[in-house]
């Protein structure tokens, strides 16, 4: 019974994390991104592969996101300066979405061209 419990509270944590990434301006384009690729995906006619990676390649980026989102949280709260532990912090965290959304947009120009 213990770990059910525990098993459904990290459930309700996740769910908090989700509803308060989706607050983030990033996140929901990150989200309509993913969306429009895949439409784009089902117009071309992609593989059940294809879409399996764009949507892995979307929750990884989608998970860098929510990990930059903490960091900001944290930092906005640890100093109101524009402190250099802050900058980089910040800038690191968005390098990574940075990375991930370049996976993606990568991995969908290769999958038109090999669709097309």
């Amino acid at each position: 019974m213990k770990h059910i419990l525990h098993t459904l509270a990290a459930a309700h944590y996740s769910l908090a994390g989700f509803r308060r990434l989706l607050q983030e301006t990033a996140a929901q384009a990150e989200l309509l991104f993913y969306l429009l690729l895949l439409v784009i995906y089902g117009l071309m006619g992609a593989s059940f592969e294809q879409i399996m990676i764009i949507t892995f390649l979307f929750l990884i980026t989608f998970s860098l996101e929510a990990l930059n989102t903490a960091v900001e949280v944290l930092v906005d709260h640890l100093t109101s300066d524009t402190a250099e532990f802050a900058r980089q912090a910040k800038d690191l965290g968005s390098f990574a979405v940075f990375c991930g959304l370049t996976m993606m947009s990568l991995y969908s120009l290769y999958a038109v061209y090999i669709n097309l």
